[in-house]
Order: C-alpha cells, then sequence, then structure tokens
C-alpha cells in the first residue's frame, strides 16, 4: 500500500535536517508532496527517472536539488533549467524560490508533456520550453545542469546561453568536474564546488559570469 503523500513530507524534512538543510514549511511540503504524488504515477508508464522507490526519489532527487536551490546566488530573477527531464532541480528550484522566474527545458516530448502537468498540478509560475534549450533564443541570469545526456557539449551550449554578469550552476560529480569546467566558455570564474547531501561524490559548482558582452 502506498503511504500517505503526508507522510512523505515529513520524511523529506527528516532527510533535510539530517543533510543540514533547513526544512520546508507546511505549504512548501504539500506542494512536494503534489510533486512526488504525480511523478510516481506518471513514472509507472513514462520513463521519467530509473529511480522508482519513495526514498530513493526523495533522498536522491528532491533533497539534492533542494540543497541547489538554497544555495544559487541572490539575485537570479531569470533560471534555466537544462535538460530538466522530471523537473529536477528546475522544480524544486521554482517550489523553493520563487521569486525565480524558471524556464524548463526539455526536448524529449514526454518528459515535456510530464513538466506541463507538474507546472499546472502545482501552480507553478515555470515555463515550459518544449524543445532544445539553446532554441530559447533569450539569455538567463543563471543556467544549471544536472545530469543531462552528453554533459560536456551541453555545458558548453548552456555556457553561452548565460547573461553576462549571469551564473552557471553544475551538478555533477568530482570525476567528472574539471572536464565539464573547461568545457564552458573562458570567462567564468569558479567557486566551490560544494558537496551535495545524498552521496559522496556529487558535488555543486557555480560560476559567475564576467559582467561584459560576449
Amino acid at each position: 500500500m502506498a503511504e500517505a503523500p503526508e507522510i512523505a513530507g515529513v520524511r523529506l524534512n527528516e532527510l533535510l535536517v539530517a543533510a543540514g538543510l533547513p526544512a520546508l514549511d507546511a505549504r512548501q511540503s504539500q506542494r512536494f508532496e503534489a510533486y512526488l504524488s504525480l511523478l510516481l504515477r506518471w513514472n509507472a508508464r513514462v520513463n521519467l527517472t530509473a529511480i522508482r522507490e519513495r526514498d530513493g526519489i526523495l533522498s536522491r532527487h528532491f533533497v539534492e536539488s533542494i540543497a541547489c536551490a538554497q544555495q544559487l546566488p541572490t539575485g537570479i530573477v531569470t533560471l534555466l533549467d537544462f535538460g530538466s527531464g522530471a523537473g529536477f532541480p528546475g522544480i524544486p528550484i521554482s517550489l523553493c524560490r520563487p521569486e525565480i522566474q524558471v524556464t524548463l527545458a526539455e526536448s524529449q516530448g514526454k518528459k515535456a508533456a510530464f513538466l506541463q502537468e507538474a507546472v499546472r498540478v502545482l501552480g507553478l509560475a515555470a515555463k515550459v520550453h518544449a524543445g532544445r534549450a539553446e532554441t530559447a533564443a533569450t539569455r538567463f541570469d543563471c543556467v544549471v545542469l544536472r545530469a543531462v545526456d552528453r554533459m560536456e557539449l551541453a555545458v558548453q551550449v548552456a555556457s553561452g546561453l548565460v547573461r553576462p554578469g549571469g551564473w552557471l550552476a553544475l551538478m555533477t560529480t568530482g570525476g567528472e568536474l574539471a572536464t565539464l569546467q573547461s568545457a564552458a566558455d573562458r570567462d567564468y570564474s569558479w567557486s566551490g564546488p560544494t558537496p551535495l547531501p545524498g552521496s559522496e561524490n556529487r558535488l555543486l559548482a557555480i560560476a559567475a559570469r564576467e559582467n561584459t558582452p560576449a
């Protein structure tokens, strides 16, 4: 029998506190519960994520994405989740940082349809770009990438989608970080990286782009 959604919210807050992160408030917790419920239903018929168990999704996807949301710099108005997939980390960023206008870019039709439904069900102000991220035809204050196919090439493209003075954020492993940093444009200054909860080898690296026209 599936556990009641509110129990999932309690478990998520337990995981966040154990990771040294602030717990969600009641409203945020309810919306993450609704997100989890929707994800589990869709994942039964559409391959959104290889992790299908509740605790795995909470600890691997939710906690890591919430940590990213909390560590992003202040002052971000627009953000692109490059290759959003099942919405990580873009939907948690939208839930935790409602001041950020999030665009979820996803080229696979079924995943983009899930994102549209998630935005509707959760009442998010986020937008879904159902196509390749580079066709968004705009630049963003921040572009974030996590578990994207052909990640090195994706970073090359994503680094050109950040406005001058904006940020590029990579959620990756320690073994891949140097290669991905080298793939970005040269006008980035990297800070960190900082560890992400849930795995000993997962990192968040954020780079600021020079505030000069590219």
